[in-house]
């Protein structure tokens, strides 16, 4: 009874985020541009499917990726799939729109139907456990991890997100960094400024960028998920990954003191961003950093492919990158990972793709077109730019902090009352009823 409740309540949850979602369709979930490319499927022989069920493939693959990177890393893993396995027919059955939240409305309609897709996009962590692992709607993958010799392939942190009560349930692809701010190279140096690494040098800069003119921070929060990151960013910073671990445990309240200089610092930083944030996407106010307008803007990583694909510039000329103030050492973690639903009947066909995407040659192959680095510690530096190679290396030897608001730290309906109370408090400053918010809505979890 108590996970039919469960389901009626997740399911109810997430096509009002899809109904939400549709009306701001521009990015996709954690972040991806979702763009028209041309591209109807031809690599693999896959084809962009609307979700629905009755799919004659042997393998489908369900994600969000429809955006040109990552449609483009997709394609390129189901060739080499079939490449590989010629006897298995895949379809692509991605589907775009609602950032994201389109694919989530069709997969928990499926899951609730009892028909999974053969394997699914899911973010590891909380979206991952609590969405799925609690409904027992996920196999473990324990024996498969310990047959592809997985274990030490990927950080144990990682693992321990992919995991519930000692089962392993889905295998990490990629890993996107959240804790990191880019910057307009020549603003920087027209105005004599050095990278902020502490959040008191971050408001100096700040100051100094205003008083010449230029917007400090840009912000686009039309989509409430931006200004969310900017918060767990500065709570990471503030609290540091074991307390910050502890306050989504609910270890930690949110009326602990530093919880409450986090929201300050947070509201402080507010005062720099640009006056038409809310009107703006992440993609809008990533080109006012392009433009020289803006300096800098909190975002995950697919920032960095936006600003060297599409707006070509060049990574430490045209613009740089550094640790958001007082996270250095620590990783703002987002990954994508693909697991075995229960009932599935082709079982060892999706295990079999399952060991590519675990594979190296399958995470150097979708990882460069996509713009994410591999979860594996092991991989080929050689494929990736200075910037891959740098994050790279930081995650091998950071610290790992789940996202709230990429859905790793905290459950979907939780994360839902999270971004409201965020934009509520970007339009209000009120710290009390932010934090006040964010307390009752871990109560009613």
């Amino acid at each position: 009874m108590k996970k039919g409740m469960l389901w009626i309540g997740l399911l109810g949850l997430i096509m009002m985020m899809a109904a939400c979602g549709a009306e701001n369709s521009g990015t996709e979930s954690g972040g991806e541009e979702e763009q028209e490319t041309g591209e109807t499927g031809e690599s693999g022989g896959s084809q962009e499917a609307s979700g629905g069920n009755g799919s004659e493939a042997d393998l489908e693959i369900f994600s969000w990726w429809t955006g040109a990177g990552e449609e483009a890393g997709l394609n390129a893993l189901i060739d080499l799939f079939q490449e590989e396995h010629p006897d298995i027919t895949v379809e692509n059955a991605a589907v775009a729109g609602g950032a994201g939240t389109n694919a989530k409305a069709v997969l928990a309609t499926r899951m609730q139907g009892n028909d999974p897709p053969s394997t699914f996009q899911v973010h590891a962590g909380e979206e991952l456990n609590q969405s799925w692992v609690a409904a027992d709607k996920m196999e473990p993958l324990n024996d498969f991890y310990e047959e592809e010799g997985l274990m030490d392939k990927f950080p144990g942190e990682l693992i321990d997100m992919v995991s519930q009560d000692g089962n392993i349930y889905s295998v990490p692809v990629n890993i996107h960094r959240g804790n990191v701010i880019f910057y307009n190279m020549s603003v920087f140096e027209e105005n004599g400024l050095e990278p902020p690494s502490t959040f008191e040098e971050f408001m100096e800069v700040a100051d100094e960028l205003q008083a010449a003119g230029v917007t400090p921070l840009a912000l686009g929060d039309k989509e409430a998920w931006t200004a969310t990151q900017i918060f767990e960013n500065i709570l990471l910073g503030t609290l540091g990954p074991e307390d910050y671990q502890a306050l989504w445990d609910g270890e930690i309240a949110f009326d602990d003191e530093r919880v409450v200089e986090a929201a300050e610092t947070f509201k402080q930083m507010l005062g720099y961003v640009n006056e038409d944030h809310a009107s703006r996407n992440w993609q809008d106010s990533a080109q006012l950093v392009s433009e020289g307008e803006a300096a800098m803007i909190n975002m995950g990583d697919w920032a960095k492919g936006y600003f060297s694909n599409d707006l070509e510039m060049e990574v430490n000329e045209d613009f740089g990158y550094f640790a958001f103030p007082e996270t250095e050492g620590n990783f703002m973690v987002i990954s994508d990972t693909f697991g075995l639903p229960s009932g599935v009947e082709n079982e060892d066909q999706v295990k079999q793709f399952l060991a590519l995407l675990g594979s190296v040659e399958g995470q150097d192959t979708f990882n460069p077109l996509k713009g994410s680095i591999p979860a594996r510690v092991d991989a080929d530096e050689s494929n990736y730019d200075e910037y891959g190679t740098d994050t790279i290396e930081d995650f091998r030897e950071a610290s790992l902090a789940p996202s709230l608001a990429h859905g790793s730290a905290a459950s979907e309906g939780y994360l839902t009352k999270a971004n409201q109370a965020v934009n509520i408090f970007v339009t209000q400053g009120d710290t009390e009823r932010l934090l006040q918010s964010l307390e009752s809505a871990r109560s009613q979890e």
